[in-house]
C-alpha cells in the first residue's frame, strides 16, 4: 500500500513479541520503583529520619541504574541478558524486604544489605531499557525502539508511585510486598522464556523454576517470617502488628504490661506511662482556671485524653491524630480501652483523624481552646520538626484563649539538651497576641520516666501564671504532686540552657539536626 506521495506506509506492525516487550517494560519499571520505595520505607522505619533515608536510597539507586545502563553494552546476547536480569531481580528484589528486617533483628543494623541490595537492584534495573531496545531492534521493530520503551517505563514509574501508598502499604506487609514483586519479575522472565523459546537456552528454565518455587513458598509463609522478625525485635509477645498508610504499629504484652511501638520506636510502656501523661497534662490543666475546652494533638492512644477528663470542668475535648487505625484500636480493643479508661468513647471527646498541621492551618471554625496539648512524635526528621516551628505554634496560638496555656512534650533534656532548649526558644519567639512585638512566656520542666529516662516539657502562653503556684490537681493521681511540680522546673548544670539558641522555623529546621546530634552522641 502506498500513501498519497506513493511512498510505502512505514507504520510498524505491533507483533505479539513487540507488544510483550513494551508491556514487560511497564511491569519491570513498576517492580524496580517498588523495590526502591520498600528499601526507603523500611530504612525509615528502622533507622528514622525519613528524609535522609529516602534521599540516600534514591541517590544510590539512580547512580546504580546509570552503572547498569553503561554496563549493558558488554552484554553480548541482549535477549538472554534481559531474561537473566529479570531472574536475578526476582531473587534479589524479592529477598530485599526479609533480608533488611532479619539483618536489623539479628545485628541491629541494615547498612550493608540495604545499600548492597540497592546497588545490585539498581544495576540490573538500569540494564533493562538498553537491553529491551536492542531486542526490539533485533526482531525488526526499530520504530518501537526508544520512545515507546521510555513511555512505558515512565508510565510504570507513575503507576508504582501511586500504588505504593494507596494499595500496597495498606494491604501488604513490606516483607510480603518485596516477595510479591520478586515473583512478578520472575513471571516476566518466565513468559519471556516461553515467548522466545526458539532463541533462548533451555538451561535457564531450571534456575527460574527453582527461584519461582522458593519465592512462592516464602510469600505463602510471609506471615510466619514477620512473626519471626517481631519475636527477635520485641522482647515481649506481639499481640498486634500492622502497617498502615502512615506507619508500622506493633503492640506487645507481657502479663499485664503493654507497650506500643510506632515505626519500631516505643511510644509508651503501661508500667510508667502514667508518669509521662500526668506530667504532660496536669500542669497546664491545673494552672488554667475553669478549663472547659481542650485540644489534644497526637496522643491517639487516648492516655492524654484520659488525664484531661479527670478535671471536672471539662466539657469538650478535640483529639487530632493522623492515623485512624491507632484511634480505632484504642477505642475498640477491650485490653487497650482499659488502659485509657474508655476515654476515646467519652461523649465529650471528638476524634479527628488528620495531620495536625493541616488541621491547624485549615481553621475549622472559630473555636477557641483553654488548653492545647501537643503530644506529638519526637522531631527526629524535618517532616516531624515542622510540628515544632514558630509557624506551627503561631497557628495554635490563634486557637488559644487569652488566659490559656499550651504544653508540648519536648524530648529529653539529658540526651538531646540543645534540642530541648530550641523548642523552648521557639515558643519564646512565637508571636504573643496580647503583647505585639513580644514572644510567649514559657516554663520548661522535666521528670523521670523509667522507660525513657529524663524527659522534658515546655509550657507556654500569652500570659503565664505565677510559676510558684502549684497547679490544682485532681484526686487519684499516681505520680504527680505539687512538690514535684516545683522540683520539675529545676535543671542540673549539665542540662543548662545553651547560649545563642536559634528558633526552629520552616525555613531552617535547626531542631532536627540538634536532636540527631544529641541522640547520636549517647547511643551511636
Amino acid at each position: 500500500m502506498t500513501g498519497p506521495g506513493g511512498a510505502a506506509d512505514a507504520r510498524p506492525e505491533l507483533t505479539p513479541k513487540v507488544a510483550w516487550l513494551l508491556a514487560a517494560t511497564f511491569v519491570v519499571a513498576v517492580a524496580g520503583l517498588i523495590y526502591e520505595l520498600i528499601a526507603a520505607t523500611i530504612s525509615s522505619y528502622l533507622l528514622g529520619d525519613s528524609i535522609r533515608q529516602f534521599s540516600f536510597v534514591i541517590g544510590v539507586f539512580l547512580s546504580a541504574m546509570g552503572i547498569g545502563a553503561w554496563a549493558s553494552r558488554f552484554v553480548g546476547d541482549a535477549l538472554s541478558g534481559f531474561v537473566r536480569a529479570q531472574i536475578a531481580l526476582g531473587a534479589i528484589g524479592g529477598a530485599l524486604g526479609p533480608l533488611l528486617f532479619f539483618a536489623y533483628a539479628i545485628y541491629g543494623t541494615v547498612g550493608l544489605p540495604l545499600y548492597g541490595g540497592l546497588i545490585a537492584i539498581g544495576i540490573l534495573s538500569g540494564m533493562e531499557i538498553p537491553l529491551i531496545t536492542r531486542v526490539l531492534k533485533e526482531i525488526g521493530a526499530a520504530e518501537f525502539r526508544f520512545e515507546n520503551v521510555l513511555t512505558a517505563d515512565y508510565i510504570g514509574a507513575l503507576a508504582a508511585s501511586l500504588a505504593f501508598p494507596l494499595l500496597i502499604v495498606p494491604n501488604l506487609p513490606l516483607m510480603s510486598a518485596s516477595l510479591a514483586f520478586g515473583i512478578l519479575n520472575l513471571l516476566v522472565a518466565g513468559f519471556s522464556l516461553y515467548l522466545f523459546r526458539d532463541r533462548l537456552s533451555r538451561g535457564l528454565w531450571l534456575p527460574w523454576g527453582a527461584l519461582l518455587l522458593a519465592s512462592l513458598l516464602a510469600f505463602a509463609m510471609s506471615e510466619r517470617l514477620v512473626s519471626a522478625v517481631d519475636a527477635r525485635l520485641f522482647q515481649d509477645e506481639v499481640i498486634f502488628s500492622e502497617t498502615t498508610a502512615y506507619q508500622s504499629i506493633v503492640i506487645t504484652r507481657f502479663d499485664d504490661r503493654y507497650r506500643l511501638f510506632l515505626d519500631h520506636a516505643i511510644q509508651f510502656d503501661s508500667l510508667d506511662e502514667h508518669r509521662y501523661h500526668e506530667a504532660l497534662v496536669h500542669p497546664a490543666m491545673g494552672l488554667v482556671a475553669n478549663a472547659r475546652s481542650v485540644l489534644v494533638l497526637g496522643g491517639g492512644d487516648g492516655m492524654a485524653v484520659r488525664e484531661v477528663l479527670r478535671h471536672d470542668g471539662v466539657e469538650r475535648v478535640v483529639l487530632v491524630d493522623l492515623d485512624p487505625r491507632v484511634t480505632e484500636l484504642f477505642r475498640t480493643n477491650p485490653d487497650l480501652v482499659a488502659l485509657n479508661n474508655g476515654a476515646l468513647n467519652d461523649p465529650r471527646v471528638e476524634i479527628v483523624n488528620e495531620d495536625a498541621w493541616v488541621w491547624a492551618a485549615e481553621g475549622h471554625g472559630d473555636e477557641i481552646f483553654d488548653v492545647i496539648i501537643a503530644d506529638l512524635p519526637d522531631p527526629k526528621s524535618i517532616a516531624l520538626s515542622k510540628l515544632y516551628t514558630v509557624e506551627f505554634y503561631a497557628l495554635l496560638i490563634e486557637r488559644l484563649a487569652s488566659h490559656g496555656l499550651l504544653v508540648t512534650q519536648a524530648g529529653s533534656p539529658t540526651f538531646a539538651t540543645e534540642a530541648f532548649w530550641i523548642i523552648d526558644e521557639t515558643l519564646a519567639q512565637t508571636r504573643n497576641p496580647l503583647a505585639p512585638g513580644q514572644g510567649l512566656s514559657t516554663i520548661p520542666y522535666h521528670t523521670y520516666l523509667p522507660s525513657f529516662g529524663n524527659w522534658g516539657f515546655v509550657l507556654a502562653g500569652p500570659a503565664m501564671p505565677d510559676t510558684a503556684r502549684a497547679p490544682d490537681l485532681p484526686l487519684g493521681l499516681r505520680y504527680f504532686t505539687p512538690e514535684l511540680w516545683r522540683s520539675a522546673q529545676a535543671f542540673g548544670v549539665d542540662q543548662a540552657r545553651p547560649a545563642d539558641l536559634p528558633a526552629n522555623t520552616i525555613q531552617g529546621h535547626p531542631l532536627a539536626a540538634a536532636y540527631q546530634r544529641g541522640w547520636d552522641f549517647w547511643f551511636r
